[in-house]
């Protein structure tokens, strides 16, 4: 108990809002970081992923590379890319690592979240005369846009998580208390650390959670308490929030 008083104790200490290492700066530093990386991973995964889940193809292949970069040692991919570019590029080498992370969550929101959508509402948009685009932007890309943001929502908390290792090379971010404390024994600082990656973890998985929940059609929204589900409308609603 007292190590976490001692903790708390470090956090609001008026210390921590000034000088190179103060916490807001840190805490820039994890954001810009985490929001980059998700973005150029964005760019890179959802194409790809709407690709496959549109036209039903290369789900192995998509399936084969989510695997093999989650099974990347992220501290160690970090080292090996500021080794191979050099000191000066370490930033660069940070992002690189956080993009790959990022990508297999992205990625599988993307094609998982068309793939989910009943095969019959798309034969329905065809029938209408629908083009590809259309169905894809008007049908496929609304219907699947909750898994889609549940991958987001995956592809964040790894990422803000893994940033902490940044700190490793000189980069900042909220793990160098973490790594600062680690041999100085200041335990309190160590804890203090986690306990804000913790928070800001917690804090955007909360946010992520109702924009995922707002991403749901309305007309594929449960029903209120008591209001019956044996309509086929709302049994869809039912497989789809599933």
């Amino acid at each position: 108990m007292n190590l976490f008083l001692d903790a708390f104790t470090w956090l609001f200490s008026p210390e921590r809002l000034t000088g190179t290492y103060a916490l807001p700066t840190l805490l820039a530093q994890h954001l810009l970081y985490t929001i980059v990386s998700v973005a150029v991973a964005a760019v890179i995964a959802l194409p790809a992923g709407w690709l496959i889940g549109h036209t039903g193809r290369g789900r192995e292949i998509a399936v084969a590379i989510s695997g093999a970069a989650r099974a990347i040692p992220s501290f160690g991919l970090l080292v090996l890319l500021v080794l191979v570019l050099g000191i000066v590029q370490t930033p660069l080498a940070a992002v690189i690592t956080f993009v790959l992370l990022a990508i297999p969550s992205l990625l599988a929101g993307a094609y998982t979240g068309l793939e989910a959508i009943d095969r019959r509402v798309i034969d329905a948009a065809r029938a209408m005369g629908m083009t590809e685009w259309q169905i894809f932007t008007k049908v496929e890309l609304r219907l699947g846009m909750p898994l889609l943001v549940g991958g987001l929502r995956s592809a964040l908390l790894q990422v803000i998580a893994t940033v902490t290792i940044a700190a490793y090379v000189n980069l900042g971010g909220l793990g160098w208390p973490i790594i600062q404390g680690i041999p100085l024994r200041r335990f309190d600082q160590v804890l203090g650390g986690a306990i804000l990656v913790a928070v800001l973890a917690l804090l955007v998985d909360l946010l992520m959670a109702l924009a995922q929940k707002a991403a749901v059609p309305t007309g594929l929204r449960a029903p209120a308490s008591g209001t019956s589900t044996s309509t086929p409308r709302a049994r869809r609603a039912a497989s789809a929030s599933a």
